[in-house]
């Protein structure tokens, strides 16, 4: 064989066995819904925190980023806190917000331009994302092709309908997770009942091997190049996932108040009560207190069984000296009484009395525990 014979063989053989998205290494494609109207009061979109922390953590590891949806141009997040940092710093980002107001249409998106895709969450997806026929194809294409898929919260439903080359779903004997039917229950008590499946059930029946943490905890699954995400509050989890998943190492950070509430409420969880505590009255600011609180609210409403009810009343109590919504008073009463500690129940009760002496459901739980 030549020298030249030689040069071509080897240069047929590269083409064949490198990676076909070989000159996407360095860039990601977000995928957010166009669904939205009026920060989702007449129409659901997609959530800006899931977008921005993304976005943050995939700038900050090198990747360049482009913007898709359905139908290309402007689209609309649901209402979210411009003041938290993370949505604060994109918003200040002038080409971030340009990409935002022209995003590109998913049928005109190479798969072997990106390492990666990810699918941004909202109620939003649910309608508009799974319907993209095109997108179907980009996501299948791009793994195919060897890329990293990821979604979070809704965004899953993206990838319920996808078949790859060989016909099987994409998410068929993967690992996954995703908005849950016991988180729909609760907050989706608006849209669910328009959606053309719940997420939970559409990747169960195509064969995906769902998991899930407590009701609304972080919970990033990753299979392979399938990165998925429970809710909002695993996106920082999923993107950095998705970094690690394209060969990169993610750079350390500081992690975001939202992010260290959920670690102290996982921590609480196995019983490390008194240590979260403690951090909570050594440096009150760092944390979302709130968020801590209205969790245990929550998660009181959804448990079943008295374990789930002492975990969920215990993040309360640890809220309850930094938050003084009566809510969250009766929120505690409630898991007391479920939990036949009638007496701590009722002294809760009569502390909301003593503050708003009219409040109906405080005196309705009163007769409660009193008959």
């Amino acid at each position: 064989m030549s020298f030249l014979a030689r040069i071509l063989l080897a240069s047929l053989l590269l083409a064949v066995t490198a990676p076909l998205h070989a000159d996407g290494t360095g860039r990601i494609l977000i995928v957010v819904s166009g669904e939205g109207r009026d920060q989702g009061k007449t129409r659901p979109g997609y959530e800006f925190d899931e977008l921005s922390q993304a976005w943050l953590i995939f700038k900050a590891n090198g990747f360049a980023v482009d913007v898709a949806s359905p139908q290309g141009g402007a689209v609309e997040a649901d209402k979210y806190n411009a003041q938290e940092p993370f949505n604060a710093a994109l918003l200040a980002d002038e080409d971030a917000m340009r990409m935002l107001a022209d995003t590109r249409k998913t049928a005109d998106v190479a798969a072997t331009d990106y390492a990666a895709i990810y699918v941004v969450g909202g109620k939003g997806a649910m309608f508009d994302l799974p319907r993209d026929q095109a997108l179907r194809t980009l996501l299948a294409d791009a793994y195919d092709h060897g890329a990293v898929i990821g979604a979070v919260c809704h965004g899953p439903a993206a990838l319920a309908d996808v078949r790859l080359r060989d016909g099987t779903p994409l998410v068929q004997g993967k690992a996954t997770t995703g908005f849950t039917n016991e988180e729909e229950a609760l907050f989706g008590k608006r849209w669910a009942k328009e959606f053309p499946w719940l997420l939970e059930d559409k990747l169960h029946g195509h064969g995906a091997h769902w998991q899930e943490a407590p009701l609304m905890m972080s919970k990033v699954v990753v299979d392979g190049r399938l990165v998925t995400g429970q809710n909002p509050y695993s996106t920082p989890g999923v993107a950095d996932a998705i970094v690690r998943a394209t060969g990169r190492t993610p750079v350390a950070r500081t992690p975001w108040r939202d992010e260290l509430t959920m670690g102290l409420a996982a921590q609480a969880r196995d019983g490390h009560v008194q240590q979260v505590a403690h951090a909570l009255a050594t440096d009150t600011a760092r944390y979302h207190i709130d968020l801590l609180g209205l969790l245990g609210y929550y998660q009181a409403q959804a448990a079943t069984g008295d374990d789930d009810v002492r975990h969920a009343l215990q993040l309360m109590q640890l809220a309850m000296p930094y938050m003084a919504a009566p809510q969250l008073k009766l929120g505690a009463a409630e898991a007391h009484l479920r939990l036949g500690e009638r007496d701590q129940a009722k002294v809760l009760v009569q502390r909301v009395l003593a503050a708003t002496p009219d409040m109906a459901e405080a005196k309705a739980l009163l007769q409660r525990i009193d008959g």
